[in-house]
């Protein structure tokens, strides 16, 4: 396949395009850096671009046979009104012009990110894809992005949309900003703990990425969550357990919020997120269950 994939050298990118790369398939990515860290193979192209905005990239993305929309800046950063804006528009503004790309006189399936963050706080209620969406920013933000997404459809592509829970691998992402306050013991929960943390080890993103590329019957949207969440103060004693490192060290839910602002609300949210889309396609993810993902990955990378 041709692949195109905007933000592939990111934490998620870069983890799909080189087990494309691996595959055999031809790989262009898009990024904003001019001279990045990237693949050393045949198959690859890297395009410096600002894909919120219309440019010669297109024509790369229009020569695709699958399009992967992985581009937006990271939410982890105290919100003002500003960034909330560049957050919102980094979504929009590429998908929209991703979109523009298509050509209507050729198959085409576009994969593009969301995130759970469409469902808001949920409390202990069971998430699946049915659910309606929240009405915080992220929820708004989270319905506008797939919105843009789904115009596709009117070219004739088939869309599939990828609502990311809190993806887990080494070198970036979530983990990476957790793992400092354990490494010096001081890792444990944020609030009360009891909010649910749907978590999905980056392993089965990708091989759910791929299972969406392949299958044509898979269209709408799909929960990236592993099938088991947990509430945070397990998740916070399982990487206390992987790491060998205890985890009682509370963060109170007010120290979260003066932190973090807007953002801390979010990061004290409850998702109980499941892949019931995922499963009754028929993809089998491989770590289920809480414990032997982190263990996986912490010692991969000792």
């Amino acid at each position: 396949m041709k692949v195109f994939i905007a933000g592939g050298l990111g934490f998620v990118g870069r983890y799909i395009t080189d087990i494309l790369l691996r595959q055999g398939h031809d790989v262009t990515t898009t990024g904003s850096r001019k001279s990045p860290k990237a693949p050393e193979h045949t198959n690859f192209r890297y395009i410096e671009a600002d894909t919120t905005r219309e440019g010669d990239w297109q024509e790369a993305a229009a020569t695709a046979d699958v399009l992967v929309n992985l581009a937006g800046r990271t939410i982890f950063k105290r919100w003002d009104k500003s960034y909330k804006q560049q957050i919102y528009d980094s979504r929009i503004l590429t998908t929209r012009h991703i979109v523009q790309a298509i050509s209507a006189n050729r198959p085409v399936t576009l994969i593009s990110t969301s995130a759970v963050g469409y469902y808001g706080d949920q409390q202990d209620d069971v998430i699946m894809e049915t659910h309606p969406p929240g009405k915080d920013f992220l929820s708004t933000l989270s319905m506008d992005w797939e919105a843009e997404a789904v115009a596709a459809e009117k070219a004739g592509a088939r869309v599939a949309i990828t609502r990311f829970g809190i993806v887990l691998g080494n070198g970036g992402g979530a983990l990476a900003k957790m793992l400092p306050a354990f490494n010096f013991f001081l890792g444990g929960p944020i609030g009360n703990g009891n909010h649910w943390v749907p978590w999905i080890h980056i392993g089965d993103v990708a091989g759910a990425l791929l299972f969406l590329m392949e299958n044509s019957n898979c269209r709408g949207p799909f929960n990236f969550s592993a099938p088991a969440p947990v509430r945070y103060r397990e998740f916070a004693n399982a990487l206390g357990r992987a790491m060998g490192r205890p985890s009682f060290i509370k963060t109170p839910a007010f120290a979260v919020r003066l932190a973090m602002g807007e953002l801390g609300n979010v990061l004290l949210s409850s998702q109980r997120v499941v892949p019931h889309r995922l499963l009754e396609a028929g993809y089998k993810l491989q770590f289920t269950d809480i414990d032997s993902a982190l263990k996986d990955l912490i010692q991969s990378d000792a």
